[in-house]
């Protein structure tokens, strides 16, 4: 069940063919879609917190605490793609793009915790029940709160896989779950039509259960930025694209990384000891190499490429 719904929440391809190549853009289309997806999300918990004083429902409360707690995850998103753009320097000889993976480490802390208040709040509903009204608007929060998370989640999604942000995509898989927990709100509502009062809280528990479960997927991938790792497809097409310029025999030692939503790294490229012998043409076969890895990988800042000599083979006697 775990992992039908995170299957169904989390998004596993990677759009290379529309990567943006340049840091700069990349930045600002990340920083449009967090406003963008900020204000919409803003809007749907308007309309949720208005439903949730006329109706008591604490189903609805738990998923406007989640859709508040998630849009307010965009704004220390947008500070770290801020501070990302600016230059290296002597202390940060990187630049700042890890900025963006411990936004990312906020971000989980802050809806891990919307999932406990959200719990404690239907925990509490269980011991001291109390009537629910509206119930029509109720239904009617819900499917505002699934259409208007599942408009960010489609947005962000689309943006940070373009840019190749894990933080992004994080944002973009947690409005999804928190789209579908708002039809949960729906599912509570006709429990309760349908004569059982203890299906709203009920709901309001497994809403926060869902969120912490799904929280994983994302508590791995932003950790796995963190500590360098890095998707086996992208040294797949790293090393084919330097193995395909001419002159060069074979890759060694190549490594890459995430800075943000950037990628660097450095490898070794062996090639013909007569070239290597000749400077200038070893440069010229590194440049090539720097030149096509970064058609292969739209995301590359810098590849540092070194040529070194292929071993020499002993005669034979």
């Amino acid at each position: 069940m775990i992992g039908f719904l995170t299957h169904l929440v989390v998004p596993h391809t990677h759009d290379a063919a529309d990567s943006i190549d340049d840091a700069m853009e990349a930045s600002a289309e990340g920083v449009r879609a967090l406003k963008i997806s900020l204000f919409v999300l803003l809007g749907t918990t308007m309309l949720q917190a208005v439903v949730v004083a006329l109706s008591g429902s604490v189903a609805l409360l738990a998923d406007t605490i989640h859709n508040f707690s998630d849009a307010l995850t965009a704004v220390p998103l947008w500070i770290a793609f801020v501070i990302g753009r600016r230059a290296a320097s002597r202390r940060y000889t990187f630049g700042l793009g890890r900025a963006e993976d411990l936004a990312g480490l906020f971000i989980v802390v802050v809806v891990a915790l919307s999932a406990i208040v959200a719990a404690w709040q239907s925990i509490d509903r269980i011991v001291n029940p109390q009537p629910i009204h509206a119930l029509g608007w109720l239904i009617a929060a819900g499917l505002i709160g699934f259409a208007g998370n599942e408009t960010v989640a489609i947005y962000r999604i689309r943006v940070g896989r373009r840019i190749g942000s894990a933080a992004l995509v994080a944002d973009g898989v947690h409005a999804r779950a928190d789209g579908f927990t708002s039809l949960a709100v729906v599912l509570g509502a006709l429990g309760v039509m349908l004569g059982f009062p203890l299906a709203d809280p009920i709901v309001g528990i497994l809403i926060s259960v869902a969120i912490l479960v799904l929280l994983v997927g994302t508590v791995r991938s932003v950790g796995r930025r963190l500590m360098d790792g890095i998707e086996p497809d992208l040294v797949d097409r790293a090393e084919q694209a330097l193995l395909a310029t001419p002159g060069v025999l074979e890759v060694e030692h190549l490594q890459l990384r995430w800075v943000g939503h950037r990628l660097q790294g450095s490898a070794d490229v062996v090639v013909e000891p007569a070239r290597a012998v000749a400077l200038a043409e070893a440069q010229s076969i590194a440049r090539a190499a720097e030149h096509s890895a970064s058609h292969a990988l739209p995301n590359l800042d810098e590849l540092r490429v070194r040529a070194v000599a292929a071993p020499a083979v002993a005669a034979s006697v």
